[in-house]
């Protein structure tokens, strides 16, 4: 047989593995593993010698320089608190920010000789602290030998040394460990590790070699020290307050902002720059990337946890996550944003909640958002995908952009919404607001995704039979109507919508548009005659359970009678513009007058949306339709935010410090029926943690009373805030401001 008809024997399977699988290590690639944890240590020794030990071990040390003591300088009435603006921190360690002196007092054993005695104050943080990485940072006394960070003597009384220790404004941020180490003829000896005198670093928007430096003393009161939120939602001619507690300054924050950081695996090495901290934290606040802070959840269904209505501040949030190490249900956008800008302005990075309205969604960067009609001018809302959200809530943080041409950096939009991927996370930005105005979008990062945003078109497509689609109106003005945050200092709003976008229709803003097709962004080119009817609908007030009357007014511009078949709808929608039930449909045939108006009145009565109402409890109305005149279409929507009841919220007593006081939460339900399950919410920064109460029932038309007593620890303006949440109804509030007195 030749070699060609032989059949090779095929060999037998390996068999499979047996034992333990085995341990996967960093072994083989790195020599020692990449530090990514601020909790993990190394304990550094006591004594490291110099040459070979004698066989009697070491030499009596007693006549050399030996440390008796360290006193941090850590109560609030010493100057590195004050001077670091960190009196606020409740905690038991010192927190200093970089790029600024802080100061240490050493005891030694005997008045420290600056000619003979040589020792160094050292700084670790995380495992296998390294020189070279900026882990391990020595502090030297004197002049002819600086480390990183400057170190200088700047008392000395007796045995007492005072040090002078200035971090460099671009180091690590998180929390260290300090050593005193002397150095003496046979190796160097230092103090055993004591946790009572770690410290944290934070970043340092007041020393100008900071990246996140903000030259405005009012906007740094706000952005970084300011706990009293209040953020914007509602509807751009309908705008309603939301007040947080930020609580950046609560006790064990500050170590929930750096366990964020650790889950996240984010090296330690990284946690110095803004850029990469605030990106990172954006895929870490939502649950889709390594199992991040916050569950989002629009469905109405919040059984499994709190709704994201009930919230009052990001304490609890925060505090819940680093304790239990899983997610915490439930958030929306505001509910990330708030978290987030406690996060930002816990570290130290100048941040502010933004809520734009009418925010683009899912658009693909195309600049379009599509409304399909049929023929006649009906919404199609099968073939309607793309949705408008009534608002958007997103942060803006402060810190310069040495990765993008000059005049790019300031103020930043990063956003842990989940939306779109970045990168392959759930997250955005920090994105430049400078360039997302002036259509830089390739800039990174996500500027094209927050452009689109503020700038897409709203366009109605009529869908013939054949299935073409015509546009026949496009809407150029409807996204990103307002872009609202707190105005600094004040409970006021700031609009700063010309900040993302120049005015609407001018010059430069042609040009921007002009430059986003560049970069890829399709714009609809056409444009489609106007008809010469228009469409008004009226803003109204209503509250919850309201009947009311909804005017649509026809205004015929023309000299000829124009007669319209319009299509009324009106929706129950959540605020991201997505509908939860249609409850009216009406369609009137409406004539007008040349050069006249008209109205069509459209009664709603309670019934008909109160069983579908959902949180926020937001009706949209469309009106649609056509001339028959001319065949063109008209349109106009409205989005109608229903008030809700309010909590009455009272607060009594000394209103000193250390003098008990009493906040007392009234409330009426409003109407015929009961409201089952209900959970209200208190506090108030720094003076009253959170606190909630459980309501099995509260029958229709009877009250409730809530007291709680409380004690403030410090002079300040604050406020109480309080909310009621129950399935039946969403979205009610109150708040009662008030000083608390030295």
């Amino acid at each position: 047989m030749s070699d060609q008809d032989a059949t090779p024997t095929p060999s037998p399977a390996p068999p499979p593995p047996t034992g333990p699988r085995p341990k996967v290590t960093n072994r083989g690639r790195t020599a020692i593993p990449i530090a990514s944890s601020n909790s993990d240590t190394t304990d550094i020794p006591e004594f490291e010698h110099f040459g070979v030990l004698g066989p009697r071990g070491l030499p009596p040390l007693t006549e050399y320089l030996d440390i008796h003591g360290v006193d941090m300088m850590k109560k609030l009435d010493e100057s590195n608190k004050m001077l670091h603006h960190t009196t606020l921190y409740q905690s038991d360690y010192l927190i200093v920010r970089r790029g600024q002196e802080f100061q240490v007092k050493i005891t030694f054993n005997r008045p420290y000789n600056s000619a003979q005695d040589k020792f160094a104050v050292e700084f670790v943080i995380g495992s296998s602290p390294q020189y070279s990485k900026g882990t391990y940072v020595p502090v030297f006394p004197t002049r002819d030998r600086q480390g990183p960070w400057a170190g200088r003597i700047t008392n000395t009384s007796d045995n007492i040394v005072t040090l002078g220790i200035t971090p460099a404004a671009n180091c690590i941020v998180g929390k260290y460990h300090m050593y005193v180490a002397v150095v003496t003829p046979f190796g160097i000896r230092r103090t055993k590790r004591d946790d009572s005198r770690d410290l944290y670093i934070l970043f340092n928007p007041w020393a100008a070699d900071d990246a996140v430096f903000l030259d405005d003393e009012r906007e740094r009161e706000e952005c970084v020290l300011n706990e009293l939120g209040i953020i914007y939602h509602g509807a751009y001619d309908d705008i309603a307050e939301r007040d947080w507690n930020y609580g950046q300054f609560n006790f064990g924050v500050l170590d929930a902002c750096l366990f964020i950081m650790d889950k996240s695996g984010m090296p330690i090495t990284n946690r110095g720059d803004p850029i990469k901290v605030t990106r990172q934290a954006s895929a870490m606040l939502n649950s889709h990337d390594e199992d991040g802070v916050l569950v989002g959840n629009w469905s109405g269904d919040y059984t499994y946890g709190v709704a994201p209505t009930s919230w009052t501040g990001s304490t609890d949030i925060l505090l819940s996550y680093s304790r239990n190490d899983a997610p915490v249900c439930y958030a929306q956008c505001w509910v990330y944003a708030a978290v987030f800008n406690t996060f930002l302005r816990c570290l130290g990075i100048p941040s502010r909640v933004v809520t734009n309205f009418f925010s683009a969604h899912d658009n693909d960067g195309n600049l379009k958002t599509d409304i399909i009609l049929d023929e006649n001018g009906r919404i199609d809302r099968n073939r309607t995908k793309d949705s408008v959200w009534n608002y958007h809530a997103w942060n803006e943080c402060y810190m310069s952009r040495p990765d993008l041409p000059a005049g790019f950096g300031g103020w930043q939009v990063v956003d842990a919404t989940p939306q779109e991927t970045s990168d392959g996370m759930y997250r955005c930005g920090p994105a430049s607001v400078r360039a997302i105005k002036h259509g830089e979008m390739c800039f990174p990062f996500d500027a094209a995704f927050v452009f689109a945003e503020v700038n897409s078109d709203v366009v109605f497509y009529c869908r013939r039979k054949d299935g073409t689609m015509e546009p026949v109106k496009v809407n150029q003005t409807h996204i990103g109507r307002k872009v609202l945050t707190k105005a600094a200092g004040d409970t006021t709003r700031r609009d700063i919508t010309d900040q993302y976008k120049f005015p609407e229709g001018s010059t430069e803003e042609r040009t921007v548009l002009e430059k986003a097709e560049e970069f890829g962004c399709k714009r609809e080119k056409s444009n489609p005659p106007l008809a010469d009817v228009d469409l008004v609908l009226p803003t109204l007030e209503i509250s919850v359970g309201d009947n009311f009357e909804l005017s649509v007014e026809f205004i015929n511009r023309s000299d000829q009678k124009r007669t319209v078949d319009i299509y009324i709808s009106g929706s129950v929608v959540y605020y991201t513009g997505v509908t939860s039930s249609e409850f009216l449909i009406i369609t009137p045939t409406v004539k007008i007058e040349p050069n006249k108006t008209a109205k069509e009145i459209v009664v709603v009565q309670s019934e008909q949306y109160m069983r579908h109402l959902v949180e926020q409890a937001n009706l949209h109305f469309i009106a649609t339709g056509k001339i028959k005149e001319t065949g063109r279409i008209v349109t106009a929507m409205k989005v109608i935010t229903l008030r809700n009841p309010k909590l009455v919220v009272e607060i009594s007593g000394g209103g000193k410090v250390n003098e008990e006081m009493m906040a007392k939460v009234q409330f009426t339900n409003p109407f015929t029926f009961s409201l089952e399950g209900v959970y209200i919410r208190m506090e108030g920064p720094g003076i009253m943690p959170p606190k909630f109460k459980y309501y099995s029932m509260i029958p229709g038309g009877s009250s409730l009373t809530w007291t709680e007593l409380f004690t403030p620890q410090r002079a300040c303006s604050t406020r109480v805030m309080a909310t009621l949440d129950c399935p039946a109804l969403r979205e009610v509030s109150g708040q009662a401001s008030f000083t608390i007195k030295p």
